[in-house]
């Protein structure tokens, strides 16, 4: 029973010391994501998107990677844009794009698996915007595609966007600072509950659950060198995994490196990262968007291309002789998290900024004298989130608290 008590420790002390690693990666990323949304406006990004060609894909593509990394908030930016015109195929290079290919989950990426995987995030986001591009020009139906966008319609209640297109003008004044300042508050308002879920579970996970699950789980995982059905396998097994998790695009990078630190090969560890848009909340957020039988056929294109990426992705690597070692995330748990270093001064600035931005938000929320809910949508997913994300600060809370006592 001691042992467990001093486990449960260990895995708060090791989920408060990933998330402490990555607050500043977090913080810089939605900052970025926060200046694009108030500069950039919306009508910008919907024009020439109407075609299936490649300008249209390489436009929504473009668009995704200035837009946010959150997979709920990039879910409704893409059925608005589908709903206004863009076409099956761009609507959903913006969605792959805004999940795979933005800054701060590079960064994120960097902070805890290297250098590697950033690269192969941002390669294998292309490869994998272009491979569903090829299955949706192969099999998608003008019937379906009729389908999905009459009921993209009649979903989407986006009105019209109003910024201000003089970018020039917002980016010197305060008004549109305060802007900003609204937007990084929703963006971390979109994700927290992703995050505390996620975090809490690689803590749990780096903990208790011993290797021999995951050579298990991920056949072929520990070893030097797999056979091909065994790389196929793990990248299969990646977002079969991830399908059951709830967690997203940022939350599952921790969970992702403790993965690769048992073992996991390349292959599946990049289906893990790539499969933020497979996971079930994100289906019934499909089904809801476009039907039932749509939201099962973006999701049967996803994983194909998704496990074909990663597969070619891990041989590429290897080929180059780039194939990255599991040592540096082998010993999760050991690591001195909290020292006198880059980390620390980065977090305290965005700390501080983040400080200064949440009172901007909160004023003018008062102002307003209303509130909103931004991504949340109050459905029985998100409820169940909450749920689990209260549970994650309760089972932090005990397991600090189990620090002192013992």
């Amino acid at each position: 029973m001691e042992a467990f008590l001093q486990n449960w420790h260990q895995s708060a002390v090791t989920t408060a010391g990933l998330f402490w690693m990555a607050l500043w990666a977090f913080a810089l990323g939605y900052l970025i994501s926060a200046m694009v949304q108030v500069f950039i406006t919306k009508e910008r990004m919907r024009k020439s998107m109407g075609q299936s060609g490649p300008k249209s894909i390489a436009l929504g593509t473009f668009f995704g990677f200035l837009s946010s990394s959150c997979s709920f908030a990039a879910l409704a930016t893409t059925r608005s844009l589908f709903a206004k015109g863009a076409s099956f195929a761009s609507a959903l290079a913006f969605l792959l794009a805004s999940t795979n290919l933005v800054v701060e989950l590079g960064i994120v990426i960097a902070v805890f698996l290297g250098w590697q995987f950033v690269v192969g995030e941002y390669l294998g986001g292309l490869l994998l915007i272009l491979l569903s591009w090829l299955l949706i020009r192969l099999t998608l139906s003008r019937k379906l595609e009729k389908h999905a966008r009459q009921q993209a319609e009649k979903t989407s209640n986006e009105q019209t966007s109003s910024d201000s297109s003089d970018w020039k003008r917002l980016i010197k004044s305060r008004e549109g600072w305060q802007k900003v300042a609204k937007r990084y508050v929703m963006e971390w308002q979109m994700v927290w509950k992703d995050v505390a879920v996620g975090f809490t579970v690689a803590g749990i996970i780096a903990v208790f659950v011993p290797a021999t699950f995951f050579t298990t789980l991920f056949i072929g995982s520990g070893s030097d060198n797999p056979a091909f059905w065994q790389i196929v396998f793990q990248a299969f097994i990646g977002p079969v995994a991830a399908f059951f998790t709830f967690i997203g695009s940022m939350g599952n990078i921790p969970l992702a490196a403790v993965l690769f630190g048992h073992g996991v090969s390349f292959a599946g560890v990049m289906a893990f990262i790539f499969s933020d848009l497979v996971v079930l909340p994100v289906l019934r957020i499909q089904a809801r968007y476009y039907g039932w039988k749509v939201a099962l056929y973006i999701m049967a294109i996803f994983l194909i291309a998704l496990v074909i990426t990663a597969v070619t992705m891990h041989y590429g690597f290897a080929a180059a002789g780039l194939l990255p070692t599991a040592e540096a995330t082998k010993t999760v748990t050991e690591r001195e998290f909290f020292k006198v270093d880059y980390t620390l001064w980065f977090n305290i600035i965005f700390l501080l900024l983040s400080g200064v931005f949440f009172c901007w938000y909160r004023r003018a929320m008062k102002k307003s004298q209303h509130n909103h809910d931004h991504g949340s949508n109050g459905r029985t997913s998100e409820k169940v989130l909450r749920v689990l994300a209260i549970l994650a600060f309760g089972w932090l809370l005990i397991g600090f608290l189990l620090g002192v006592i013992l």
